[in-house]
């Protein structure tokens, strides 16, 4: 299977707000990925990151699905990528109906990427349980399955209780969810109830991210390894998409034959889905970047 790639909406550039963070850049950016053969467009969810993470290499975010619903505005078929939408942060009610809108006007070309979280001062901020973010993850995916159906839903959850939720009108299908994360338990989450993975390169910082370190070909191999043995032990037998966020593995400080052949093994791997971040100081550099990427690499 060819790998298909996922473009970054660079909406955390606000340092260049004019150049990045405006309808006029989403939509410019958005629709050259569709036109250039970029499979997805993708943003991140970070509703109240704190000042020293921002500090030390964090970054700002617009609301996944008021970004993305500019790029599907734009566009025709290009997938929508929430990479990751942070289900803790929401009630799961809630967030279900920014998933349903953004699916249902988009006309299903939502991919729901999600993940527990990892920043403790932005889950403080926003009131919610740390140590319970992986619970939090599972009773949202819950909640978006039944609501999902057109039944109504009645739901004791952690925090609320729901009785006759009704959701319409119903998108054409559920989006697909990808968990992301690289620890055991996202794995087992992902192969479990989900339709894809999304592992990360770590670049070092996974004490920070609370997850397990992949910050090299082996050792996203070893992780590859370890979830298809998972998968056969539960009795998985449906594919399931891997997305890969190769990060410096893919960058521009890399000759192109190098870029050829980490990719042949990613795919050799199993990876389905490779997301790039486009470079450049102004949106026009950026979209060059993009072009020359996609015309060297995407068949």
């Amino acid at each position: 299977m060819t790998i298909s790639f996922s473009l970054e909406l660079p909406t955390q550039r606000v340092d260049a707000v004019s150049e990045f963070v405006s309808a006029e850049a989403i939509s410019e950016i958005a629709r050259a990925a569709e036109a250039s053969g970029f499979r997805a467009v993708h943003v991140t969810d970070h509703p109240a990151p704190d000042a020293k993470w921002l500090d030390h290499g964090g970054h700002h975010a617009l609301d996944p699905f008021v970004a993305l619903s500019f790029a599907a505005a734009a566009t025709t078929d290009v997938k929508l990528l929430t990479n990751v939408y942070i289900a803790a942060y929401r009630n799961p009610f809630l967030g279900a109906k920014s998933i349903q809108s953004l699916a249902v006007l988009s006309g299903g070309r939502l991919i729901l990427g999600t993940a527990a979280g990892y920043l403790k001062p932005e889950f403080k901020a926003l009131g919610i349980d740390f140590d319970s973010r992986g619970a939090l993850l599972d009773e949202a995916l819950d909640v978006l399955d039944k609501v999902l159906t057109g039944d109504d839903v009645a739901y004791e959850g952690s925090s609320f209780s729901a009785r006759g939720v009704r959701l319409f009108p119903l998108p054409v299908a559920p989006p697909p969810v990808w968990v992301g994360g690289n620890s055991k338990p996202a794995v087992r989450r992902a192969i479990t109830r989900a339709q894809g993975w999304a592992p990360f390169n770590t670049f070092g910082y996974a004490a920070a991210s609370r997850t397990a370190e992949i910050s090299s070909l082996d050792e996203l191999e070893s992780a590859i390894a370890w979830a298809t043995k998972y998968a056969a032990e539960v009795g998985r037998t449906e594919p399931l998409d891997i997305c890969f966020s190769a990060g410096n593995l893919l960058d521009e400080t890399k000759s192109t034959d190098e870029r050829h052949a980490t990719i042949a093994k990613l795919e050799g791997m199993g990876v389905t889905w490779l997301t790039i971040a486009p470079q450049g100081a102004t949106r026009a550099e950026a979209v060059d970047h993009a072009q020359t990427f996609a015309e060297e690499f995407i068949a």
